[in-house]
């Protein structure tokens, strides 16, 4: 009867430890699918690993580290003290025998310490702020990269059983594909937001967009070109001081800036006082001569306020724009390292060479320009233009106002 008491007690056991084994099996899997589906950033993906980490293992607390060059940085924890915290945050890991993680970074395999003061050569200087008896080190390998550690401490000594190890490592695998995730998904998200400081916030979302290489690879579109430049800022650059002179192209810059993507436009580029915005791609725009021309008439505006300041400072600087319209060939251009989305055809050199031929102050449209228009806008006919790069002369208007206003 002993014996079967004892089987029956035997057999007990090991139901509950399979029983706790699975429940531990199935809370990885929450955790891991939460993971994969939550898209969230790195950081809280880091929070949430190592807290369900040591929940999972029945640990103290726990701690992960990210590979930042040659050493690894503590960038998340759970059940710590704040004066360890602190020290961790401080002072980065490196290869080595003496602590957890640098065993870790040596092997890039599991370190199971069951007791730090009987082991020789552990010696991690956080020992002195806060007791911890028994370690568990977790490599987080992505594609046989090492992205960083997981750690896990128990404050006694209570070594993590084998199935406890196995689970872990399967959970650190896994944890690293959500690193992963979550590192491109922040280099991407910061990618585009340096991409908008240059471009315009469409293009910028292009280059990120499922259309986007098929655009980026070149087409033709029909598009509405204004070119705007600086009346007398060649003899202002001569002879003002390199500050005076950053100073007025960044105010330019500025109200430029603001006012293109107010009105839907694409900035080419800035070329010191030219400016180059087309229209009707990559986003169409409704009307979008209309709205070159709306545009034109709101920079002019508020050039007049900022060249008011720049007088009273010597400065004596006014708008001239051009506008064109017609079919482009848009993309990609540039060279490796350094590419810009731009508009390649004879639309492009009209609107430059228009803005050339304006007086200060003159909105010069062309006369297709003119013809899609006609209605819209108030604009007087001009004398027809020798422009250079075109063999016969070209009749141009000048834009007063939009018809409505």
């Amino acid at each position: 009867m002993t014996n079967v008491a004892s089987d029956d007690a035997r057999i007990a056991e090991l139901t509950r430890e399979l029983d706790d084994l699975r429940s531990r099996q199935e809370a990885v899997a929450d955790v891991l699918r939460a993971l994969s589906t939550s898209g969230m950033r790195l950081q809280p993906t880091l929070d949430q690993i190592v807290e369900a980490a040591a929940r999972l293992c029945r640990a103290d607390s726990g701690f992960l580290y990210l590979a930042d060059g040659d050493v690894f940085r503590m960038r998340a924890n759970f059940g710590q003290a704040p004066e360890v915290v602190e020290y961790e945050r401080l002072h980065p890991d490196r290869p080595g025998p003496n602590t957890c993680t640098g065993r870790v970074a040596m092997t890039k395999k599991p370190v199971h310490i069951p007791d730090t003061e009987a082991d020789p050569d552990y010696a991690h200087p956080s020992a002195k702020l806060e007791v911890v008896r028994t370690l568990l080190g977790l490599p987080v390998l992505y594609e046989d990269e090492l992205l960083g550690v997981i750690g896990l401490a128990r404050r006694v000594v209570r070594p993590f059983e084998r199935a406890e190890i196995e689970l872990m490592a399967t959970f650190a695998d896994q944890s690293a594909i959500a690193i992963a995730n979550a590192k491109l998904f922040e280099t991407v998200d910061r990618q585009k937001t340096e991409l908008a400081r240059f471009l315009s916030p469409e293009v910028a979302a292009l280059v990120s967009s499922d259309e986007g290489a098929q655009l980026l690879a070149g087409h033709r579109a029909y598009i509405t070109v204004v070119y705007f430049d600086l009346r007398g800022f060649t003899a202002f650059a001569e002879t003002a001081e390199p500050e005076e002179l950053i100073n007025v192209v960044r105010d330019y810059h500025a109200m430029a800036g603001e006012l293109v993507f107010a009105h839907s436009g694409t900035l080419e580029h800035f070329a010191g006082d030219g400016l180059m915005v087309f229209f009707n791609d990559p986003v169409r725009v409704p009307d979008h001569e209309l709205e070159a021309a709306r545009l034109a008439l709101a920079m002019r505006e508020r050039i007049e306020v900022l060249a008011e300041g720049w007088r009273k400072r010597g400065y004596d600087l006014s708008l001239g724009a051009g506008i064109a319209v017609g079919h482009a060939t848009l993309g990609r251009i540039g060279f490796e390292g350094r590419y810009d989305y731009g508009a390649l055809g004879s639309v492009t050199n009209l609107a430059a060479r228009l803005s050339d031929e304006a007086a200060p102050g003159q909105i010069l449209l062309s006369q297709r320009a003119f013809a899609s228009l006609e209605g819209k806008v108030e604009a007087e006919p001009l004398d027809e233009l020798n422009i250079k790069g075109f063999s016969r002369p070209v009749r141009a208007y000048e834009v007063q106002r939009v018809a409505d206003s």
